[in-house]
């Protein structure tokens, strides 16, 4: 059974994606939170699997929350839900922290689709969204020890466990190439690759791939398109 708290300031939208939750035999929601602050203490409290997290809110917004929810080290994924694909908030929900986002309009079995993958350790958004994402607004937010980046040119001291094969294959994670595109190119079994992508998450720290991309991206190991 996967635990979801539910976090918007608007009660309507709260009581759709209850409705929505609720008919799934494989899932329970919790609670719900009206802003990011009630999150907060309500992951505390509840432990849910999934955040369903929307972004602008009175008070603490979902991108502070998120990066609280996250700092706290518990096992709990956050789920953001923004207006556009490409834009600041998706960009700062991923930096805070969170597992994927999805669209406002999106579809009900993709928010289901979603809320799963999130629970059971996948992300939802792909790689190559995710360096899109850094490419456009990388020069556009502050950077600093808030959103996981660092004002010296010291080498991050998350690549030292890593061996040569797995920091290369971070590297193209980084890119955005898929696991296939990685078996294909670097003449690798694709079982060898999944491998390698849960040591490089285990050793380096990361949540998930989207959090492996922005490490790469931060790390130098790639740099934002011109």
């Amino acid at each position: 059974m996967t635990t979801v708290l539910i976090t918007d300031d608007q009660p309507m939208q709260r009581f759709g994606f209850r409705m929505l939750l609720e008919s799934q035999d494989d899932m329970t929601v919790l609670g719900e939170a009206p802003n990011g602050a009630e999150a907060v203490r309500l992951v505390s409290q509840l432990r849910p699997d999934v955040v369903l997290m929307d972004i602008r809110m009175p008070g603490l917004d979902g991108i502070e929350a998120t990066r609280r929810i996250v700092a706290a080290g518990d096992r709990t994924k956050v789920l953001i839900m923004t207006t556009f694909d490409l834009d600041e908030y998706a960009y700062a929900g991923l930096r805070a922290g969170a597992s994927g986002f999805l669209i406002k309009d999106a579809l009900p079995e993709e928010l289901l689709s979603g809320i799963r993958a999130v629970a059971t350790g996948d992300a939802v958004v792909a790689p190559r969204l995710t360096r899109r994402l850094l490419d456009a607004y990388a020069h556009h937010l502050p950077k600093g020890p808030a959103d996981g980046t660092t004002a010296t040119t010291a080498p991050d001291a998350r690549l030292s466990p890593l061996t040569d094969r797995e920091l290369e294959i971070l590297t193209v994670i980084g890119q955005g190439w898929t696991n296939i595109e990685i078996a294909e190119r670097l003449h690798l079994a694709e079982s060898t690759v999944k491998t390698h992508v849960s040591r490089i998450l285990a050793k380096t720290g990361a949540r998930d791939r989207v959090q492996a991309v922005i490490l790469a991206y931060d790390a130098k190991l790639v740099h934002p398109a011109l």
